[in-house]
């Protein structure tokens, strides 16, 4: 791996969100609940590294006004098992910083939200995720050749924001035969805020059966033409936060851009209108 390719993968994971939490206004407090600052991982997940946001409002809470802790964004209740970069991309990507979330502890929104008991529950959502991609990459030689104290690595490293601890085993689920050119598939999800499913996923290859080089455009034209079709441009494609060039080969994104969950996660947003 090239220096300047290392610096991307450390650019992506020490990616910070500045966000402001507060209270939900009809919750009952014994007194005023002032918000609370934090700076969000990009790469991590909203009910890993918000003990601290719990805490500080559960001080002016009494015991029986608390049921389980869930976030929203103006209105949206946000989805703790996506990566909370991806939330901020897709739901708060040309709003003003701090990003605001608004915290509740009554009416969990069963129909839009997973439960999160504990945080064995984010490991199992997560190692799920790494297993698919692998599925795709390497049909799952690569992660099934692993000792179960690498897989515990890759979600302590996560857990406790250590890059080094992460990136040691991780980058044996981005090695492919030189030969081959790439993956097999590559890993990604496609989100829009405008539709109803989820996110789109289909089996594509990064490079084509004559050998060319697949790029971002390559996929968006195969997946969703609608994302980069001509006209005054509607749409941004996000990843991380930024707009990659269409040029760039899907190879290269899936290798680097990717979250801890060996996915891309691609959000193709309304283009703000000035």
């Amino acid at each position: 791996m090239i220096a300047d390719d290392k610096d991307v993968l450390r650019d992506v994971w020490f990616g910070r969100i500045p966000t402001c939490f507060t209270l939900y206004q009809d919750e009952v407090t014994e007194r005023e609940a002032e918000p609370f600052y934090l700076l969000l991982p990009r790469v991590s997940y909203l009910t890993l590294v918000t003990d601290k946001v719990k805490k500080h409002f559960l001080k002016v809470m009494k015991a029986e006004d608390v049921e389980e802790i869930w976030f929203e964004y103006e209105g949206t209740p946000l989805k703790w098992h996506y990566p909370i970069g991806l939330l901020f991309d897709l739901h708060a990507s040309n709003t003003s910083l701090p990003w605001s979330i608004t915290v509740h502890f009554k009416n969990f929104p069963e129909r839009d939200l997973l439960h999160c008991p504990c945080n064995s529950v984010i490991e199992a959502h997560f190692m799920s995720s790494i297993k698919e991609a692998d599925a795709l990459k390497h049909k799952s030689q690569v992660i099934n050749d692993m000792q179960k104290k690498d897989h515990k690595q890759l979600w302590m490293g996560l857990q406790n924001d250590k890059f080094d601890q992460f990136w040691a085993i991780n980058r044996k689920l981005m090695e492919y035969p030189t030969e081959e050119g790439g993956f097999r598939y590559i890993p990604f999800r496609i989100y829009l805020t405008m539709s109803d499913r989820p996110f789109i996923q289909k089996l594509f290859r990064p490079i084509s059966p004559d050998g060319h080089t697949h790029t971002l455009g390559d996929l968006l034209k195969e997946v969703y033409p609608v994302a980069i079709a001509n006209e005054a441009k509607r749409y941004q494609v996000v990843i991380h936060g930024i707009e990659p060039l269409l040029e760039t080969p899907l190879q290269w994104l899936s290798e680097h851009l990717s979250h801890p969950d060996n996915f891309l996660h691609i959000s193709v947003i309304p283009a703000p209108s000035d």
